[in-house]
């Protein structure tokens, strides 16, 4: 039996669905006397520092959780359970930590992107049974803008490098925790998590510990999943967002089938949009919740959800925030929300008013669940001028002249699937959901998708300049060389495709064999 601590906050459903993969039953604390009467602790925590903390104070979990962890009982942090070991973090410095550790939590002062989205590895600083079985040259998946600073080394189980060297996992007794996340770490998560729950397993050293960690480009396979005209839930995919052909909803397979496909190729991420035109709200309208539900139970690597996260009013006339629509994704096993359209107008009204409210829907899931689950969908199309002079917008100048030789060229922001254009630019857009709290960019390109000509390299250069937050590249892959351009010109930290993987065109593990000599990739 392993208890689980769920302060409410986040995707737990991946932990629960990894630890009964291993063949363990899972009950969910719900008042201190669990926690007291527990054999061994789970703990994953996501999110703001601040508000899990006041979160466990409020259900009175801090008194019960020291006493157990006090008392040397098996105890397995994940992410934010680490960080609650210490003493205070800088991210809520008037807000104390359980304290069990001595230390601090600090922001990651690098050149790098923040946060620190990915897999990385592993360096074991001390003999663990976590380690049985394992080579030491796996990686793990991290997401994270803050890690542990320990006073002392003791307690110190792996060290990972991102521009320098922080801990990533802790040991003491019986309390292990790991900045990274294991039930989203593919069989090498699995397996460590297998090495926690069999307690009699010998202490080891993996032999192949690298002497220095690198952060891998990912490679994300994304599913555009809708209705089609008899109301089946199908993958589709857009030629410049048109979906049908010869008058039919193009259907490519049914999309848990597919992500459990990806997950086996050795897909680094999965990501669902949801691209049906909602005609109530999005938890009645489609079974979205299920498909996620369904996927998490055997695809262990993160999980994107992005369409209809925007506040409603229901036919009914009951109000759900956006923030009510991410939770009930996260609690069936999304790991971060994209918001696309809607990202737009928020944007737009904050360049108009000269500035944010905090209460729009990127501030609100940011503050709640992180900025790491805040991801934004930017669907831009190519406007041409012939001065740029005149433009209040970013201009670049482009390789690739208009219709009329224009050099210079601006990147428009549409909404509503790309039918609508706006007076905002993808730089702008990108920029201002930074400052309001997103984690993430999914860069797509109205102009390339569907054409397999390749990324818009100077769309995603110009983005990816302007912003201290990852890049996801998407839009025009055809072949595997398109993803070797796409990471040897540009500094993006991954790279999206959907059709060239759903037709069997090219399998990522073939992408991932030809980036393999020049870029840095996870290894299945």
């Amino acid at each position: 039996m392993i208890s689980l601590l769920d302060y409410g906050a986040g995707n737990v459903r991946s932990v629960v669905n990894a630890l009964e993969r291993l063949g363990e039953t899972v009950k969910t604390v719900s008042g201190g006397e669990d926690i007291a009467r527990a054999e061994r602790l789970v703990f994953p925590g996501v999110g703001n520092f601040g508000s899990m903390m006041h979160i466990l104070r409020e259900k009175r979990f801090i008194e019960p959780l020291r006493d157990y962890l006090r008392a040397g009982k098996p105890f397995f942090g994940i992410c934010l359970g680490l960080q609650a070991l210490f003493e205070t973090s800088e991210e809520a410095p008037d807000i104390p930590g359980l304290a069990v550790l001595p230390g601090v939590v600090k922001r990651f002062t690098v050149d790098l992107a923040v946060p620190h989205i990915g897999w990385n590895g592993i360096k074991a600083r001390q003999p663990s049974r976590l380690f049985h079985g394992l080579r030491g040259d796996e990686k793990f998946y991290f997401v994270h803008s803050y890690h542990v600073v320990p006073d002392t080394t003791e307690a110190v189980l792996t060290a990972t490098d991102y521009d320098y060297e922080f801990v990533s996992a802790v040991q003491q007794g019986n309390i292990v925790a790991t900045q990274f996340h294991p039930e989203k770490s593919g069989p090498a998560g699995l397996a460590l998590l297998e090495n926690f729950l069999a307690a009699t397993r010998e202490s080891v050293v993996p032999r192949e510990c690298p002497a220095k960690t690198t952060l891998a480009k990912r490679i994300i396979a994304c599913l555009d999943v809708r209705a089609n005209d008899r109301g089946d839930l199908v993958v589709t995919k857009g030629d410049q967002y048109d979906v049908r052909e010869n008058g039919d909803v193009r259907n490519l397979g049914r999309p848990v089938d597919l992500a459990g496909r990806y997950y086996e190729e050795g897909a680094d991420e999965i990501t669902f949009l949801n691209i049906t035109g909602f005609r109530d709200f999005p938890l009645k309208d489609m079974p979205m919740l299920e498909v996620l539900r369904q996927t998490s139970r055997n695809v262990f690597v993160p999980l994107t959800i992005g369409g209809g996260i925007k506040d409603y009013t229901d036919k009914d006339g009951r109000f759900h925030s956006a923030l009510d629509v991410a939770a009930e994704y996260f609690r069936s096993g999304a790991d971060k929300v994209s918001i696309g359209s809607d990202a737009v107008l928020i944007v737009e009204e904050v360049l108009r008013s000269g500035g944010s409210t905090g209460l729009s829907s990127i501030e609100q899931i940011a503050r709640v669940y992180g900025n790491q689950a805040v991801v934004i969908s930017i669907d831009p199309r190519r406007v041409y001028v012939a001065d740029p002079g005149g433009v209040a917008h970013h201009v670049i100048h482009t390789a690739f002249p208009g219709p009329n030789g224009e050099e210079y060229c601006w990147y428009q922001c549409t909404i509503k699937g790309g039918r609508e254009g706006r007076d905002v630019d993808a730089v702008t857009l990108a920029r201002v959901c930074e400052q309001l709290g997103a984690g993430e960019i999914l860069l797509n390109c109205i102009d390339r998708d569907g054409t397999n000509a390749g990324f818009d390299l100077e769309l995603i250069n110009a983005v990816w300049s302007a912003v201290s937050i990852p890049v996801i590249a998407s839009s025009g892959a055809g072949n595997a060389a398109h993803f070797l351009e796409v990471f040897t010109a540009t500094g993006t930290e991954a790279a999206l495709a959907a059709g060239i993987f759903h037709r069997r065109e090219i399998s990522i593990a073939e992408v991932k064999q030809l980036l393999a000599p020049t870029v840095e990739i996870r290894r299945t």
